[in-house]
Order: structure tokens, then C-alpha cells, then sequence
């Protein structure tokens, strides 16, 4: 029992001294792992992707991927600044590269490091759905994210460590089944919503970077419903996905549009690039 009592309260003095406050989220998260460990191992990992793929340069499509980043950039900076956060960005290493790859798929790492792939290009259709997809998914980075998925893993990785010194005395068979309790509970009642918070704050942020950079909001809904096309409605229940159901994700961005446009306004942006 003490031993119980004081992994858990190791816990709890962990949680306690390694939470930071989000400025975009304005939310208390888990931090234990720093962006100074973070970061480098991010920038390794993104270099060790690029010498594995085919990175296209020179063309149209990879000078728009690289225009909307900087962008997103820029309008992150100016979120920031007017917000009392200068210095936020000062250890990101913005980069931006289209691979060639049929996957569906963009992504940025923590510290700034961004790839698209060209599968994804025809369900952008457009440099304002590009705008929709790196807002999104260089706001996981700017919100930490990654670091608090890790930081996540960590936890329960002590608390699976917890359950087995507990239940030491039983039988093998009991506590292989307490084992899977822990895994199944903190899987669908803790790691699954915990995702898909992420990726409704990601929605948020990334609609209002987007504007703020003078990009149509109204286009992320829109981006949504060609790629819930693409999926073909092929999707678990939403509360065993990482991600919000695509209907979901729809009217909640329906709801965002007007509210970055209002965010967008306070920095001077009352209009927004054609879409074409």
C-alpha cells in the first residue's frame, strides 16, 4: 500500500511541476519533455523523412506549399506579438516540402518542420485549401501537441507500471486481466478523446491562422466535405477514432468561419485571396 501511495504521489508532484499554459489554447498541459529535447529529435526525424522520399522542388506546387507556410508563419507570429507572447516562435525552424507520395497526407513536427504530399493536392483543389490543411496542421506544432502525446505515453506508461506492482499478488490470469482493464480504459476514456481534443483545437487555431493570413475561412468546411468524399464514409464510431467524426468536424467548422473572420478583422484583414 505505501508503495501504491507513493507512485501516486510521484505522479501527481510530476503533473503538478511539469504543466505549462498553451498561449493559443489558454489551457494548462503536460510537459514532460521539454521543446529543448523535443525539438532536435523532430528536426532529426524530418531530415531522416526527406532522404527517404522523393522531395519535389521547383515547381508550382512546391513554391505554393512553401508560400502558404510562410504565411501561416507569419500570421502565428502577428497572433502571437499581439498577444504578449513574443518569442514564442524564436526556436522553430520553419521548413516546408512537397514529397511525391499517394498518401493523403500533410504533417508538422514540433519546432516547425512541415511535408505535404502530392496525394493530398487534389483534395486541397486550391491554395485556400492548402491554407485550411497547413493551418491545421502547423497549429498541432504551435499548441504542443506532440509534446503532450509524449508526455501522455509517459503517464501511462508509469500507470501501467502502477496496476502491476498492485495487483503483484494475484494470480497471473488476474492480473493480466487488470492489465487489460487499464490498457482498454485509458485507451477509449482517456488517449481517444484526448486526440480528438487535439485535433477540434487544431480546427480552431488553424481556421483563424488561416484568416488572419488572408485566406477564406469558409474553405475548411468545404475542404471537409471533399475529404469526407475521398474517405467514401469509411470511418469507425467516433469515440474509438483519434479523430472527430467528418460531420462533426463540418459544423464545427461551419461554426469557426465566422469567428476568424472576426479574429482576422482585428488585425486588418476584411478581405480574403480569390479561391481558384
Amino acid at each position: 500500500m505505501n508503495l501504491k501511495k507513493g507512485i501516486l504521489a510521484l505522479g501527481i508532484i510530476a503533473i503538478i511541476i511539469s504543466c505549462a499554459t498553451n498561449p493559443f489554447t489558454g489551457k494548462k498541459t503536460m510537459a514532460l519533455v521539454s521543446n529543448a529535447q523535443l525539438f532536435p529529435s523532430s528536426f532529426a526525424q524530418y531530415n531522416q523523412v526527406l532522404s527517404e522520399s522523393k522531395v519535389v522542388t521547383g515547381t508550382k506546387d512546391a513554391e505554393m506549399i512553401t508560400r502558404v507556410g510562410q504565411r501561416i508563419a507569419v500570421a502565428a507570429e502577428r497572433w502571437l506579438n499581439a498577444n504578449g507572447h513574443q518569442g514564442y516562435l524564436d526556436d522553430y525552424k520553419w521548413e516546408y516540402k512537397l514529397i511525391e507520395s499517394e498518401q493523403v497526407n500533410a504533417w508538422c513536427m514540433p519546432g516547425g518542420k512541415i511535408a505535404f504530399y502530392t496525394g493530398i493536392l487534389p483534395i486541397a483543389q486550391n491554395e485556400t485549401g492548402i491554407a485550411a490543411i497547413m493551418g491545421h496542421e502547423v497549429a498541432h506544432a504551435l499548441a504542443n501537441h506532440g509534446q503532450q502525446r509524449m508526455s501522455s505515453g509517459i503517464l501511462q506508461q508509469a500507470g501501467g507500471i502502477a496496476v502491476a506492482v498492485a495487483t503483484g499478488n494475484e494470480s497471473p490470469e488476474k492480473q493480466q486481466m487488470w492489465m487489460q482493464a487499464y490498457g482498454i480504459g485509458t485507451s477509449v476514456g482517456f488517449a481517444l478523446p484526448f486526440s480528438r481534443s487535439h485535433e477540434t483545437e487544431a480546427d480552431k487555431i488553424g481556421t483563424y491562422l488561416m484568416a488572419i493570413a488572408g485566406y477564406n475561412p469558409d474553405e475548411a468546411a468545404e475542404l471537409w466535405k471533399r475529404m469526407k468524399a475521398n474517405s467514401g464514409g469509411q470511418a469507425p464510431p467516433e469515440f474509438l477514432s483519434t479523430h472527430p467524426s467528418n460531420d462533426s468536424r463540418i459544423a464545427n467548422l461551419l461554426e469557426l468561419a465566422p469567428k476568424a473572420k472576426a479574429e482576422a478583422r482585428k488585425f486588418g484583414v476584411t478581405s480574403f485571396r480569390p479561391i481558384n
